[in-house]
């Protein structure tokens, strides 16, 4: 018997439970991915979310948003207490996921789902997939590079004897420009680090998945798409099915309508972007030569500036927010002197928006993956900053391979002079190589909202899985 339930007329066909990485960075592609599936095809989705405390007020809002169709539930939380303090958030998630197995498998005696989708860091709850006949798929919300990477990895570990960084030579990953080793995965950089056993672990696993769904797109990353999609034993089947993000066009009400509101008022593309994601900070030191670097430039910006990391009490990954007032740490003045020109908001905006509006005419971005596919779906260019995780991988291949980005230059070491954010924000807004980067996003933009549209390759891909999964459930059932 088929699983089926109402949704405003439409009858649902099958069950597919989602387990996403704590934290919205992943659950947010997850998200515009399950909607689609429920939206377009019917299927169900249920998000079973493990944790190690209350879930935060984000991720209920969003999930409260959803269709009737796309449920959540989060699982009881686990005892992490026994982890080292400086243990890193790729070991957290990895171990909350482990000990969240016993919850996941009374679940699925109730739901009864046909397909399984995990993050990246989720590979362990194959098991329970195996152990209920339920088809295992891995959500890959980052680039195909890094992928690409994760799959090659196991190669990587018996063919190198020390530490990445200190490679001498590049980097050579299946279908990718080379890449320093300095510039891999944070995760990677300590491999007497338990992280990097997750890590290992995960990627060894992924040849378990019946396939795996990945947030790019073949215009955007070419070698490696090419290099994925090719089939050989072993490999599980490869569908790029981005780009995935919120294009749906909120309000303005709350507290990003001021900085749409001046948008309006500056004129087209004139504005440079400055963000650094949710998770993203700076040093007090660098939050100085950012602001005078910006100042200096004497273009227009909207900078959403957030408490220094060397100023946070209590700072986590996850939440990087203080009491105290962040342009308590911008220089002596600057405020008054840029309020012709810039526009300051603390801590939060709303980037989709932002990223869409008219006057937006370059982005300075922490390289978080989300964050790139918004610029690319809006034809934004980029000024490429990246802090952790990825995000030097995801820069290279801005930069050096796709080439819609420029990045400044920080070869005195971590701190990012303000001479030199300066030249790089005037290059990007005015220069001759601004122009090119952004023609070149803009060819993107076009091949993206084509890549999604009627007969696209990244719709295909999704009515694919979809028709596959319904299948699926149809037999099972």
């Amino acid at each position: 018997m088929e699983i089926t339930k109402q949704e405003e007329g439409q009858t649902i066909t099958g069950m597919v439970a989602m387990l996403p990485s704590p934290g919205m960075g992943h659950l947010i592609p997850m998200i515009e991915f399950a909607k689609r599936l429920v939206l377009h095809h019917n299927l169900a989705v249920t998000f079973i979310i493990p944790t190690d405390g209350p879930p935060s007020k984000a991720q209920k809002t969003v999930l409260q948003s959803l269709p009737a169709a796309i449920s959540h539930t989060f699982l009881p939380p686990v005892d992490l207490s026994d982890l080292p303090p400086d243990a890193m958030i790729e070991t957290i998630i990895s171990v909350t996921v482990l000990r969240s197995l016993p919850s996941i498998r009374d679940l699925f005696r109730s739901l009864s789902p046909s397909v399984l989708v995990l993050d990246l860091f989720g590979t362990d709850a194959f098991d329970i997939a195996k152990e209920f006949n339920v088809s295992p798929y891995i959500f890959f919300p980052s680039t195909a590079m890094v992928l690409s990477f994760f799959l090659h990895l196991p190669h990587l570990d018996q063919e190198v004897h020390c530490e990445y960084g200190e490679l001498t030579e590049p980097v050579k990953i299946p279908g990718c420009i080379p890449v320093q080793g300095s510039d891999l995965i944070g995760a990677v950089q300590d491999r007497t680090n338990d992280v990097y056993k997750w890590i290992l672990h995960h990627a060894k696993r992924y040849r378990e998945a019946e396939g795996i769904i990945e947030n790019s797109f073949l215009e955007l990353e070419q070698g490696p798409i090419k290099e994925l999609l090719k089939e050989e034993p072993g490999k599980p089947p490869y569908y790029p099915v981005g780009p995935l993000v919120n294009v749906e066009t909120a309000g303005r009400a709350g507290n990003g309508s001021e900085c749409l509101k001046w948008l309006d008022e500056q004129p087209h593309g004139s504005v440079l972007f400055v963000s650094f994601g949710s998770g993203g900070t700076l040093s007090t030191a660098q939050v100085n030569e950012l602001a005078l670097g910006l100042e200096a430039s004497e273009e227009r910006f909207l900078w959403v500036v957030r408490s220094p990391n060397d100023q946070i009490a209590n700072a986590s990954f996850f939440s990087a927010a203080s009491a105290a007032d962040p342009f308590d740490f911008l220089p002596k003045g600057f405020v008054e002197r840029t309020k012709e020109r810039g526009f300051l908001i603390p801590s939060w905006a709303p980037q989709p928006q932002v990223l869409a509006h008219g006057s937006t005419g370059g982005f300075l971005t922490h390289c978080g993956w989300n964050s790139i596919l918004e610029s690319v779906v809006n034809g934004v260019p980029l000024i490429a900053w990246p802090l952790y995780a990825e995000q030097k991988m995801n820069a290279v291949m801005l930069t050096q391979d796709v080439k819609v980005a420029l990045r400044p230059n920080d070869s005195n070491g971590d701190l990012v002079k303000r001479e030199e954010i300066a030249n790089v924000v005037k290059r990007l807004m005015k220069g001759d190589e601004g122009k090119k980067v952004r023609n070149q996003m803009k060819d993107l933009k076009e091949a993206a909202a084509k890549t999604i549209g009627e007969n696209g390759a990244s719709r295909n891909h999704i009515s694919n899985l979809a028709q596959k999964w319904k299948n699926k459930a149809t037999v099972t059932n």
